[in-house]
């Protein structure tokens, strides 16, 4: 296959890509092609093709759970534990339930361009069903879309009864990245340990590290430099995540200071989950509300990685949402103050470039020799990609289209404006 007359994202001009075998053969300039060619052709005229979209944060196990047993009225994250925490209880799913909806969602992101996915799983359940399902799924689904499973603790690892035997066994089972949740542990000292005990089993186990850290208010829950410091220690930052890490936005600025060198040495990753930590954080707050972000811009400035993910589609913790990473993006914009024009034109960057490094992505971009795996947005430019989050034309996996939209018609009837027009 050929595409043709294609915007690639971050770089001038119109260029041609020769697909072969599933990988990109090369690119070169737009040009006429010869009559002689024997290829499929797709010309894009001038649309805009990027990197497949990665999400980097999500839960499939939870999808499409929100009101059952209860709806998290308070709107807090402590709140939706409890719900589901509930629920595991009360509802008693079966492995084909949970690939169910876990499929649905799936579904979802793959229609707005998402080929990568990272899914925490709850492992605080001695059935491991959601784990299990999850690992079927992540070899059913492999054709179309890589998933990384998180073996998260969602009720902590020392919370828990046996929660840390239950962490080790899921690894045993084949997820492929350690999880903690520090700040839901009954005491600092407990956070700590948890912190560490992820970090050595993914050492021992040559596994990568995704934590839930600090994803409260509270403005001295600072498990980020333990989890920064430790792996800064054992020098595997590069295979460290912290997601979420919302009390950063409290910190006082002169701590904020020290902790950014750390950050910086230690050379983890950041995930940031706009949506779902404006709807989560902030609750027990009267006025002035924080955002409950963290802190994205200041930490792209120093040259540290972020990345956005959308987190949740319907469940305890987020009652909203369908899969579309480019909402998450608009809103994250505003949220950070992050409106400037570099800003808005490079936005793309927080679900694309910068989610594939934190997944340890290889092959990701566009360029010759790598796969085939790229999308197609309805709109020439990156500004206007943001600004009017167009549809996804095209999802192309290993040189083979995926998914298709047409794109909607819209027509003016004159008639409609005809008088006022004439009046003037």
């Amino acid at each position: 296959m050929i595409i043709t007359n294609a915007k690639l994202y971050g770089k001038k001009g119109l260029w041609n890509l020769s697909l072969r075998e599933g990988k990109i053969f090369s690119i070169t300039p737009s040009q006429p092609l010869s009559n002689q060619v024997n290829a499929a052709i797709l010309d894009i005229h001038g649309k805009l093709i990027l990197p497949p979209f990665v999400e980097p944060h999500i839960h499939l196990d939870y999808v499409l759970t929100a009101g059952t047993p209860r709806w998290n009225q308070s709107g807090t994250l402590f709140e939706g534990i409890q719900c589901w925490s509930e629920r595991k209880v009360s509802v008693k799913e079966t492995k084909a339930d949970i690939k169910n909806r876990a499929l649905q969602a799936l579904k979802m992101q793959m229609k707005h361009g998402v080929q990568h996915v990272r899914t925490h799983v709850d492992i605080t359940d001695p059935s491991f069903l959601g784990l299990e399902a999850m690992l079927e799924i992540k070899e059913e689904i492999r054709p179309w879309m890589d998933v990384q499973i998180v073996a998260f603790p969602q009720e902590g690892i020392y919370a828990y009864p046996k929660g840390d035997e239950l962490l080790e066994e899921s690894l045993n089972m084949g997820a492929d990245v350690v999880g903690a949740i520090p700040h839901y542990e009954f005491t600092r000292e407990d956070g700590v340990l948890s912190v560490k005990k992820a970090l050595e089993l993914a050492y021992k186990y040559g596994k990568m590290v995704d934590i839930h850290c600090d994803e409260i208010d509270d403005e001295q829950s600072r498990f980020l430099e333990v989890v920064a410091a430790e792996s800064y220690k054992l020098g595997m930052g590069e295979h460290v995540t912290a997601s979420h890490t919302t009390a950063m936005g409290s910190y006082n600025n002169a701590y904020a200071y020290k902790l950014f060198k750390l950050l910086k040495q230690a050379n983890i990753h950041f995930v940031s989950l706009p949506k779902a930590n404006l709807h989560l954080q902030g609750r027990f707050d009267t006025f002035p509300k924080r955002r409950g972000i963290t802190r994205v811009k200041e930490l792209l400035d120093a040259d540290i990685n972020v990345c956005f993910g959308l987190d949740s589609i319907m469940d305890p913790w987020y009652p909203l949402g369908d899969g579309n990473l480019q909402r998450v993006v608009e809103v994250g914009l505003h949220a950070c103050h992050m409106t400037g024009y570099e800003d808005i034109t490079s936005a793309y960057d927080l679900i694309t470039i910068n989610g594939a490094k934190t997944l340890n992505l290889q092959q990701y971009e566009i360029k010759e020799g790598n796969k085939a795996n790229f999308i197609v947005l309805d709109t020439d430019n990156e500004y206007d990609a943001v600004r009017c989050q167009p549809s996804v034309l095209y999802s192309v996996r290993e040189g083979k289209i995926m998914v298709e939209t047409k794109p909607a018609e819209t027509q003016m009837h004159a008639s409609i404006f005809s008088k006022q027009f004439s009046e003037n």
